[in-house]
């Protein structure tokens, strides 16, 4: 399984990084192609039923317009590559501290595996991610890392939400996508609640993170 995640990734990041080097067409046609696959998950994992398909809309639409706004501000393309670091730097380190430490369970009627350890893994990977990245484009590192921390509280918990759903739905996985994972919306369920937040602290900040006071 691991090493099914590890080559996941290795296959995916570089893509996602790619798309948002370049920007414009190829960041569109990436969130465009993600959303719809997506959305192609949600309806055979929920149903066709007016509540799920609005829930569905509501879900994948605004990340999706999180991320191509986010994409467009000034300094768009260090605001989205801290996003998406801080992400899996929260994925990663939940995963590697969840299994090396183990210990209680965060909410085991939603999600039997998750632990305290992996979420406060995941804040602190994410955390020093952050810094790193304030390093790297000159921004305030502190206030980098404190946002990338609330960031993965904010991915764990929309890790918890779409497990909730598969729960309510008795599916394991939102599909089998991605090797390791499972569907997309297994890989990328963090970034559906984190992006937003991202967007939301961008807009209230006035700019990308390279403008933060």
């Amino acid at each position: 399984m691991l090493t099914k995640r590890i080559l996941s990734a290795l296959v995916l990041a570089p893509l996602a990084l790619a798309a948002v080097w370049i920007g414009s067409w190829a960041f569109a046609a990436l969130v465009g192609a993600g959303a719809a696959l997506a959305a192609w998950e949600w309806t055979r994992l929920c149903g066709w039923s007016p509540f799920w398909v609005a829930a569905g809309i509501v879900y994948i639409g605004l990340p999706v317009a999180a991320l191509l706004w986010l994409r467009e501000q000034d300094h768009g393309r260090a605001t989205a590559f801290w996003l998406l670091l801080v992400v899996w730097a929260t994925d990663s380190m939940a995963y590697a501290a969840g299994r090396l430490i183990g210990g209680w369970k965060l909410v085991p009627s939603i999600s039997p595996n998750k632990t305290w350890a992996g979420l406060g893994g995941g804040v602190v990977g994410a955390a020093l991610m952050g810094a790193l990245v304030g390093l790297a484009v000159d921004a305030d590192v502190l206030l980098l890392a404190v946002a990338g921390a609330a960031l993965a509280l904010i991915a764990q918990g929309g890790d918890l939400m779409e497990s909730a759903i598969k729960r309510r739905f008795g599916a394991k996985d939102s599909g089998k996508l991605i090797p390791g994972h499972g569907g997309l919306l297994d890989r990328v369920d963090g970034l559906m609640t984190a992006a937003p937040a991202a967007a939301a602290m961008c807009l209230a900040a006035g700019g990308g993170i390279a403008s933060w006071p």
